[in-house]
């Protein structure tokens, strides 16, 4: 097609004007054009668009006869295109001229005073209806724009907000847009009234709610602002509420919502009409149940005489569908429909149970592993392609792809294969965290001021899943450098193997008046092997010499050795051989003492968590067995560890931690003191100075015990303003426990402590913070009130 490539030499008469559009739209008058052919297509004023995009439009080509109509049809139909803000259509003989001027394109879209929504936030949803960089301006677009700004600012309760709109021209014809949001003061509830109610009082209702009158932590949760998302939320809840307790039938006719003139002050009123209450005079199940009748039954938590709840009906119909799902039913439909006698306020139930088609998983695929390889999420996978769909096993996986500890998130669906009613996909989405973890603790103290310990570890190395750690601790109490590395997948089946090589000094806690120091060299191997899907059995064996240096009689003005607690000055004349008397005294000097052990181990864990990160609810359980039958020093000890998570009401979960430790010397030799369990602090019993409970020495010092008890029970609570954001969180703790000697009775003179504290799984590792007052505590205990760790995991 021949446009416009050569010029036509035509005589020189008056061009004829064409206004089809103004003609045919607003004039009765129209200047007709006698139809001709087609010649030739010029368009004019064009800077962006392509001219191909406005030849597409034109409903004429060159060779076409072309008439007023198809001039109409042409302008209406770039005008629709909204890349013109005018267009024209002209004739100069037989050749046909289009006339456009482009809208601008929108070179920035800016905004100014906006603190209740991220700017990127904004950005994005305005693209998504045509305002943004590079799209053409319209203002229409811009002034829709301006009006659901407004909208989602009402939506939080801020209706003196004010939106202008500025729109600079620029040059190359673009325009910069700019929305100045003065916000203004929030609308707060004044008053939530309740009317109707007769079973509950309307203060009791009331705290059922997300919304509130304004109170002390409103100002950060912001729960006294209004919303109509969360108007609808808490009608729910107290629908959920009554029916929960037997009101089948109980409706909100209505509600109100008034602001005051000045836009300040917001009153809400909910009619509620309660109904009857209800109870459950029978339950009974119809449907193919593949002759798993009982089974099926014994799911259902409603039973004949109880009070009608809808929570138990719900979740009674889900138990039944998820069990159908273990058997590859995914799409089984578990309806309840209610009998209602009004004259007895009873209520019967039939829970009809339509299995569906039984489906097998096609394709499991895995998504949002940028780093990790997907045979490291897939060996923890135990629902497998072109197999049946079994739904504990899928959640079986995401637990345990959650457990490994790599992702932030993990999320699982079951479309369905389009097509196909036999088959589903199984899409598992992780969101991946830094795996490097620096581990700090610290603690602080009026008379101690700072102490501070790290270490460093990778785990999930170069996304193999493989842990690998240079653990390098300076603090100023304890130096340690261990190389370790930890394949979790030693063996195809799930033996795991950890070796380690370490070097680690020991010096006396903070609080500590005497001076000693303990060396330990040495190295393990560890084999971990898994009996279950939340069992595992260790075992491991080792070699390590310990060092131990001791100082007597040095502490005076011109050393800076304090002497060593005479138990550690004992023990280290008893692996010399060296006996002292009164007639025959020790001098005073520095003495060091050397032992070789060849520690063996067994252990088991069971863990059954929905996640290590942040558990709500599960068991965790180890026990370690340690003994050291061979060496110089012969000994054994052993740890129980138990926790339990069960979550509560309103997203509060109650967390119990207990450990008992036990150590003992074999064959009649000393039970080796570097050994020695310590408590206080972090990780036992909190507000007590870390290592300091148990027994001491004449001048005070900590000596550790081989013997130790430790009781935790936190109350754990979603962080105000953070919603369900279980990373985020707060708590309350009561803690007790101590450190015994060999000849202490174990369990007697336990330390107690209460507080509360501030959790929140960082970008480098958990962190915890906590203040503890003593509950029992006596002169001779140290104090700690404040104290945080970086690193730790109840």
């Amino acid at each position: 097609m021949k446009l416009h490539s050569e010029r036509f030499t035509l005589p020189l008469f008056p061009r004829r004007l064409i206004a089809i559009a103004a003609f045919a739209l607003c004039s009765s008058h129209a200047y007709a054009v006698d139809p001709f052919t087609v010649k030739d297509i010029r368009v004019e004023g064009i800077q962006r668009t392509e001219p191909g995009t406005v030849f597409s439009y034109l409903p004429v080509r060159v060779g076409d006869t072309y008439t007023d109509e198809k001039g109409t049809t042409a302008i209406k139909a770039l005008y629709a295109t909204g890349f013109f803000k005018d267009v024209r259509i002209e004739t100069e003989g037989n050749v046909l001229v289009v006339f456009v001027e482009e809208r601008p394109a929108i070179a920035s879209v800016e905004f100014t005073g906006t603190k209740e929504f991220d700017k990127d936030t904004l950005t994005k949803a305005l693209k998504e209806i045509g305002v943004g960089e590079s799209r053409i301006y319209d203002k229409s677009l811009v002034d829709r724009a301006e009006q659901e700004l407004k909208r989602q600012y009402l939506s939080r309760g801020l209706y003196s907000v004010a939106i202008t709109t500025t729109v600079t021209p620029l040059e190359r014809n673009r325009v910069a847009i700019n929305f100045a949001v003065d916000e203004g003061d929030a609308a707060r509830i004044m008053n939530i009234g309740i009317i109707g109610n007769k079973a509950f009082s309307e203060k009791d209702l009331v705290k059922k709610l997300a919304l509130r009158t304004p109170g002390w932590f409103t100002w950060y949760s912001k729960a006294d602002q209004y919303s109509k998302q969360k108007l609808a939320a808490d009608i729910d809840t107290l629908k959920s509420f009554y029916q929960n307790n037997g009101y089948i039938e109980m409706r909100v006719e209505s509600t109100q919502v008034s602001i005051t003139p000045d836009k300040k002050d917001i009153y809400i009123t909910i009619n509620i009409s309660e109904g009857e209450k209800y109870t459950v005079s029978g339950v009974k199940l119809e449907g193919e149940m593949f002759g798993r009748d009982a089974e099926m039954a014994s799911l259902v938590q409603l039973k004949a005489g109880d009070v009608y709840s809808g929570e138990k009906l719900t979740a009674s119909t889900k138990n039944i569908t998820e069990r159908m799902g273990n058997f590859g039913y995914a799409f089984a439909n578990v309806n309840a429909n209610p009998q209602i006698d009004r004259e007895k306020k009873q209520v019967a139930f039939t829970i009809f149970v339509d299995p569906g088609r039984r489906v097998y998983v096609r394709n499991v695929n895995i998504a949002g592993n940028t780093k990790t390889r997907d045979e490291v999420i897939r060996r923890e996978l135990r629902q497998f392609e072109n197999s049946w769909y079994d739904g504990e096993k899928i959640k079986l996986s995401r637990d345990r792809v959650d457990r490994l500890d790599y992702f932030t998130d993990v999320k699982v669906e079951t479309p369905d294969v389009p097509g196909k009613t036999d088959q589903v996909d199984v899409n598992f989405a992780v969101t991946e965290k830094p795996t490097g973890n620096i581990m700090l603790g610290a603690g602080f103290s009026s008379s101690e001021s700072l102490t501070l310990s790290g270490g460093v570890n990778q785990t999930n190395a170069f996304g193999s899943g493989n842990t690998v750690g240079v653990n390098v601790n300076t603090s100023k109490y304890y130096r340690t450098i261990a190389v370790s590395a930890t394949n979790p997948y030693f063996t195809d089946d799930g033996v795991s193997r950890t070796y380690e090589l370490f070097t680690r000094t020991t010096r006396p806690p903070s609080i500590s008046t005497g001076d000693y120091r303990f060396r330990s060299t040495g190295g393990n191997i560890r084999f971990g092997v898994p009996f279950s899907e939340a069992d595992t059995v260790f075992f491991g064996a080792g070699v390590e010499r310990t060092e131990i240096t001791v100082y007597k009689g040095l502490g005076d003005e011109d050393s800076d050795k304090d002497d060593s607690p005479q138990r550690y000055i004992d023990y280290v004349n008893e692996l010399n051989g060296e006996t002292y008397t009164a007639t025959n005294p020790q001098p005073d000097g520095e003495y060091t003492g050397t032992t070789t052990s060849i520690p063996l181990t067994i252990a088991w864990q069971r863990d059954n968590r929905d996640s290590a990160l942040v558990p709500t609810k599960g068991r965790y359980q180890r026990i370690n067995f340690e003994i050291s039958p061979a060496g110089d020093t012969k000994y054994y000890r052993t740890t129980f560890q138990q926790q339990y998570f069960q979550p509560l009401f309103s997203s509060t979960t109650l967390a119990l931690n207990g450990e008992i430790n036990y150590g003992k010397a074999l064959g009649g030799d000393t039970y080796p003191i570097f050994k020695n369990f310590y408590g206080g602090g972090i990780g036992s019993v909190r507000g007590y100075e870390s290592a300091s409970l148990g027994p001491k020495d004449s001048n005070g010092d900590p000596l550790g015990g081989s013997k130790r008890l430790i009781l935790n029970a936190e109350l754990q609570f979603p962080f105000p303003g953070s919603e369900n954001d279980r990373t985020l969180r707060w708590f309350t703790f009561v803690d007790a426990g101590n450190v015994y000697d060999d000849d202490q009775s174990f369990g007697s003179d336990l330390k107690a402590s209460a507080g509360i504290g501030f959790s929140w799984v960082s970008p480098i590792g958990p962190l915890k913070l906590s203040f503890g007052k003593p509950l029992n505590k006596k002169p001779e205990d140290d104090e700690q009130a404040f104290q945080f760790q970086l690193g730790t995991g109840f």
